[in-house]
């Protein structure tokens, strides 16, 4: 290996200047090699042997080697010094870390010193009955025979200078071979040769010792190399470059010396497997987004320690790709997952891409959907402008925009009147979340997200509007998730921690990209009671059955509060939430921006993220935190009981035992048509069957109003009209039982007439 040399260049330089002196010394003359062995053994078998003083001070002693190896990877750790991945730095060749003898299957020793140098045990480096019998047939034969030892590969292997030019070795290149094999046999143990030359030769292509030989072909650890593979190991010796079925007929050969069960079909079809494609990332626990960030510009050989868990990131990544598998009909390719924990802010698993390395799906920014609901909410209760027992107004509603009139829906399309702040957060209902931004203000939601992190949100808050209740901004898992451990942690906030140092784990990470500097302390961003409260909407399960019912993915057996969300066009699946210990983010959904097909969160991303949480609990349950000083709870009744009575948490100095609807709440809201708004352009979908395409008409305020479209009466205006769309101007209004009316839109349908 011609890097070898140059970084033990001073014990290997000084080995091989003995060895120049003692030739010239002996009057030899260079001469290329090629026709005959037997001079070369008389003269080196003439030679006196080198004193075991010499020996000692000048050949490389296995230390030194081993010490000056360098893999030609940057290797990727776990928390706890296991290898999670590797990033390719030298492209010369491609050696993982040093193999030692005991961990080599014995299989491949066997079957190397069989096919290479079956008296290796017994000679003293050359072996001279081999090398009378290659000069004898060297003789009378076209094709050159070697008698090159596993010693004398070796000393080639330390030296470049021993290595065969164009028109093979010379006379002098081989003398020095035979002298330094005779030395090194007589100052190293043969175990100590076999395990330096299985971890310097080359095998295939730029897979270069046993470690990346084992791991690129067979995809295990040295150690587990079987009969079979060991034999195709020791056949791709003499011609790494060879074609499989020749290689394939050098392993049949050597199986049968070996007296081996495995037949040649076997051989043959597990050698044009294992030549196929090489893969080092076998047996690992891949996670090559990190290994990107952490990695990049480190030298061959280094490594990093990070705060992955080996064993976390494998399950997780397990879990995704199983999930991805069962939604492949549903037109779901992708997703990500991130593990933090709680208190420390280690990033426990990082899975970017379930399928590779191209994307990374935890720092790539997509929709938000209902996962900012819980900072809205939080926002609110903290300004007391509402409490949990707050009752809020799931109808039709309308905001007036610079773009029209903005009507939020929910994901079912209904409605579900009067309901508890408790019910709408933990049930995601839109429009009681739009009403809460109005309460709160567009520009103060807008800080709070940025104070939890969320530094995707470059636009004005004027540029997201009043979608941004539900979701409309862009964000990252690794923001989002880590704003969510920042309420498992009452308000607390510091960035996630990807880097571990070398006194235990206290790397940090800064802004979106998790990485490496001193460790924050964390910054209140929150107030911590009513981040205890919304934690509590987030684990009520009972609150949480308006919408998805009461046994779902997201009720776990141990106490935790969790989110999911949705974005527009089903383009994005989440599901994130939190336990005493862990905090767990989940998105699936297409790289590539395609729709799911029918995908929910508690269908998409919760399975994934209720397997992972399970398997952070397995033994270790997660127990509710307790309250903070300035929360009380109190027996709340509803009048009229839109909810059943129950205890509720609420700010002190904002709780109340009765909870009264006004009747006359709605008189500030007047008659509007809500869709289609005035100056509306509606498209015919061509895809739609002719007779199956509606337009909604939907007004809010409208009881005891009708609806007349082009001067025709159509229906009473308290419910919404299907209406089938026509090409034309359209003029839609509201009337009141006088004839007069009330609102009116005028809006357009381009299309051909169905």
């Amino acid at each position: 290996m011609k890097g070898m040399a140059e970084r033990i260049a001073v014990p290997v330089r000084a080995w091989a200047n003995n060895r120049t002196r003692a030739r010239a010394g002996a009057g030899a003359k260079a001469r290329t090699f090629s026709w005959s062995l037997a001079l070369a053994a008389s003269a080196a078998l003439a030679q006196p042997a080198a004193s075991a003083a010499s020996l000692a001070s000048s050949i490389p002693t296995p230390e030194q080697v081993r010490a000056a190896y360098r893999s030609s990877e940057a290797v990727l750790l776990d928390r706890h010094g296991v290898p999670v991945q590797s990033l390719r730095i030298d492209m010369k060749a491609r050696r993982l870390d040093w193999v030692s003898f005991d961990d080599i299957s014995p299989a491949l020793p066997a079957a190397i010193l069989q096919a290479e140098d079956q008296r290796f045990y017994e000679h003293g480096g050359v072996d001279w009955n081999a090398a009378a019998k290659a000069a004898w047939d060297n003789l009378f034969r076209t094709r050159p025979r070697g008698a090159s030892t596993i010693t004398m590969q070796l000393a080639a292997l330390l030296d470049p200078a021993l290595l065969p030019k164009s028109k093979g070795r010379s006379w002098g290149q081989k003398w020095d071979q035979i002298q330094a094999a005779r030395e090194l046999d007589a100052g190293w143990t043969k175990r100590q040769i076999i395990e330096a030359y299985l971890n310097l030769v080359s095998f295939r292509g730029e897979l270069q010792g046993v470690g990346a030989a084992s791991r690129g072909l067979f995809g295990k650890a040295p150690s587990g190399l079987n009969l079979t593979e060991s034999a195709i190991l020791a056949s791709l010796l003499r011609a790494p470059s060879a074609a499989p079925r020749l290689v394939s007929q050098r392993a049949c050969a050597l199986a049968r010396e070996l007296r081996m069960p495995a037949t040649c079909a076997d051989i043959e079809l597990r050698t044009a497997i294992a030549l196929g494609r090489p893969q080092l990332a076998a047996g690992l626990a891949p996670a090559p987004q990190v290994a990107q960030q952490l990695l990049t510009g480190m030298a061959a050989g280094q490594s990093v320690r990070s705060t992955l868990d080996a064993d976390v990131q494998r399950f997780a990544q397990g879990a995704l790709r199983q999930q991805l598998m069962a939604l492949t009909a549903r037109n779901v390719n992708d997703g990500a997952v991130l593990v933090l924990d709680n208190a420390s802010g280690d990033i426990l698993a990082y899975v970017g891409n379930a399928g590779g390395a191209e994307v990374d799906g935890v720092a790539a920014l997509r929709q938000a959907g209902s996962t900012l609901k819980p900072f809205l909410y939080q926002l609110a209760l903290e300004r007391r402008l509402l409490t949990a027992a707050s009752l809020m107004d799931d109808s039709s509603f309308g905001i007036a925009t610079g773009a029209g009139t903005y009507a939020p829906q929910n994901y079912d399309k209904g409605f579900k009147g009067y309901v508890s702040v408790r019910t709408s957060l933990a049930s995601s209902l839109n429009v009681p979340a739009v009403r809460t931004l109005v309460m709160t203000g567009l520009d103060r939601f807008y800080a709070r997200l940025r104070d939890v992190g969320l530094s995707s949100l470059t636009e004005s808050a004027d540029y997201y509007g009043y979608s941004l209740a539900l979701g409309s901004a862009e964000v990252s898992l690794l923001e989002l998730t880590n704003a969510y451990r920042t309420l498992a942690n009452g308000g607390l906030y510091a960035p996630a921690r990807l880097v571990a140092t070398v006194d235990g784990l206290a790397g940090a990470g800064a802004g979106g990209r998790a990485g490496g500097s001193a460790a924050s302390k964390p910054l209140r961003v929150l107030d911590a009671r009513t981040s205890f409260i919304i934690g509590d909407i987030l684990a009520d399960r009972a609150a949480r059955s308006t919408t998805f019912g009461l046994k779902n993915e997201l009720a776990t057996t141990f106490w935790s509060a969790v989110k999911t969300g949705t974005s527009k066009d089903m383009r994005d699946n989440w599901c994130i939430g939190y336990s005493d210990r862990y905090t767990v983010g989940v998105w699936v959904g297409n790289f590539d921006g395609q729709a799911m097909w029918d995908v929910s969160g508690v269908t998409g991303a919760a399975p994934v993220w209720r397997d992972v949480m399970d398997y952070l609990h397995h033994g270790q349950p997660s127990r509710a935190p307790a309250a903070p000083a300035g929360v009380v709870r109190r027996q709340v009744t509803w009048q009229p009981a839109l909810e059943p009575t129950r205890a509720e948490w609420f700010l002190a100095g904002t709780d109340t035992a009765v909870v009264a609807l006004l009747q006359d709440s709605d008189s500030g809201q007047p008659p509007a048509i809500v869709y289609p708004s005035p100056g509306s352009v509606i498209a015919i979908d061509p895809d739609i069957p002719p007779g199956r395409e509606r337009v909604m008409f939907h007004a809010q305020a409208a009881q005891g109003l009708t609806w007349r479209l082009n001067g025709a009466a159509l229906a009473a205006a308290s419910a919404d009209f299907p209406w089938t769309p026509q090409p034309g101007t359209h003029e839609l209004a509201l009337v009141d039982a006088a004839d007069k009316v009330v609102a009116s839109s005028r809006f357009q349908v381009r299309g051909n007439a169905r």
